[in-house]
């Protein structure tokens, strides 16, 4: 809750005269062309400690946007509950005939409620309503960011040896409620990928065919989220030869500590140009990837007739918006004669970052029994390297002086791609792809901070990461 004396109910002028500022902010940022501010707010709902929060975001300027104030968590006419939220956006829509989105993130702190497959926190059962107002509203989700990585779990993925990636999983945000392993399935992008595919065949429509993007979720106004540059969540955890023993947050003796942070991470656009209008219409189209931090540039494209001489033309764009759909689309009808549908995949480097180690393709799909699966392809990789006999590609190895907080590009590869079918493909099967590119090892933020500043990290801290892309999916559906 939020202490009275801070407490400003929308419709009364102080709120209207901050959100008037926010938006005179947003608005003498903004030059079209060279760099677009967007008009947003966040929606903190926080059921019993669970995080649930919502970013609003504005194709409009101030003029509709000052229309109308933001919908909050409280006062008689807030709510905790998204479905009130979406209900508002519609609202909006209706008066200013305006465009908003929403991004929910965060959901590894949500304690299972972020994505529920029978029915809400409430106990209200899901519905057709809810599957296509969601749908409707929040085309992407925020996978990665500095509260954990929330791409997959190891306990969701045990056979995906990158699952295990700055996981967060000790409860929920205010650590009230330590974390039990059914919660899990609610809370992670890849698994409620599969469980969207469960509920279109239910209620015929997904509410989890979301766009993956990454954001800091800092509280300091800077753009750091590289390891080399990591400024932390607020000013209270700047740099410092303490930072990585701070306390961040603690409850009933459970602490988490500095250490703990991600430098995470960014949300990547492909966009016609520079403005609001392309930027939120790329967002809504789902044409946008998530990375950890780092600038990894990564196409994705999903067909049935790529060939090799489409990746190596330039630019592969021209073939892969030809021939096929980007990330975030949906797999055309298959052509007379095509048995699986191939996908192109291309990736290049962090200018300043590690070499590419490996991209791989995530695929979830949905059987005839109603079950889903997952499978993580190696599709293309670094060096001479062979997969073992479980078809398991084995570690690029590392270049990293921890001790020096620095990394040679001696391994691994500035760009990569390649044209993969799926070898397992059954058109009767619904199904989802999206590709992962993974960096080789470069030096966490805690390395940098004990080289710079002698910082005493905790042994159980890591020193080296593997910064990594997500891509949104490219969905298939069998014929009817």
């Amino acid at each position: 809750m939020i202490s009275p004396a801070l407490a400003i109910e929308a419709g009364s002028k102080s709120f209207r005269s901050v959100w008037q500022r926010q938006i005179e902010a947003a608005e003498e940022a903004y030059e079209p062309g060279r760099f677009t501010s967007f008009i947003g707010y966040e929606w903190t709902s926080l059921i019993q400690g669970a995080n649930m929060h919502r970013v609003v975001v504005y194709r409009d300027g101030g003029a509709k946007a000052g229309m109308l104030d933001p919908f909050t968590t409280e006062g008689a006419a807030g709510s905790i509950n998204p479905r009130d939220l979406w209900n508002w956006m519609a609202n909006y829509e209706e008066v200013t005939r305006g465009d908003v989105l929403a991004i929910a993130h965060n959901g590894n702190l949500s304690n299972g409620i972020m994505f529920p497959e029978k029915a809400q926190y409430d106990g209200t059962e899901l519905d057709v309503e809810y599957t296509e107002t969601r749908a409707r509203w929040e085309p992407m989700y925020e996978a990665t960011q500095i509260k954990g990585d929330g791409e997959t779990h190891p306990f969701l993925s045990p056979n995906d040896e990158f699952a295990d990636y700055e996981t967060w999983d000790m409860g929920n945000l205010n650590m009230s409620e330590l974390k039990e392993d059914y919660m899990l399935a609610g809370e992670y992008a890849r698994e409620a990928l599969k469980t969207g595919l469960k509920l279109e065949a239910r209620l015929g429509t997904n509410p989890y065919k979301f766009g993956m993007v990454g954001s800091s979720d800092s509280h300091t106004s800077l753009a750091a989220t590289e390891e080399d540059n990591f400024y932390g969540k607020h000013s209270g955890a700047e740099p410092s030869p303490h930072r990585p023993t701070h306390v961040v947050a603690e409850f009933g003796g459970e602490q988490l500590l500095g250490w703990e942070m991600v430098a995470s991470g960014l949300a990547a656009v492909w966009a016609t140009e520079n403005t609001r209008e392309a930027i939120f219409d790329a967002m809504e189209r789902k044409e946008v990837y998530a990375t950890t931090g780092s600038r990894i540039s990564v196409r994705f494209f999903g067909g049935w007739e790529y060939t090799m001489d489409d990746l190596t033309s330039r630019p592969p764009a021209t073939a892969g918006y030809a021939k096929g759909t980007p990330m975030g689309g949906d797999l055309s009808a298959a052509p007379e004669g095509a048995e699986a549908p191939s996908f192109m995949v291309y990736a290049l480097k962090d200018l300043y970052g590690g070499n590419i180690d490996r991209i791989q393709i995530v695929k979830g799909w949905l059987d005839a029994e109603g079950e889903t699966h997952e499978q993580v392809y190696d599709v293309a990789w670094a060096g001479d390297r062979e997969p073992n006999a479980g078809g398991k590609l084995p570690p690029i190895g590392s270049t990293v002086d921890v001790e020096r907080a620095t990394w040679t590009n001696t391994i691994g590869q500035a760009e990569m791609g390649t044209i993969w079918t799926d070898p397992d493909f059954d058109p009767s099967q619904p199904a989802f792809y999206y590709a992962r590119v993974i960096e080789i090892p470069t030096p966490r933020w805690t390395a940098y901070d004990a080289f710079r500043m002698g910082a005493e990290v905790p042994e159980e801290s890591p020193m080296q990461t593997q910064e990594r892309a997500y891509t949104s999916p490219i969905w298939y559906a069998p014929p009817n």
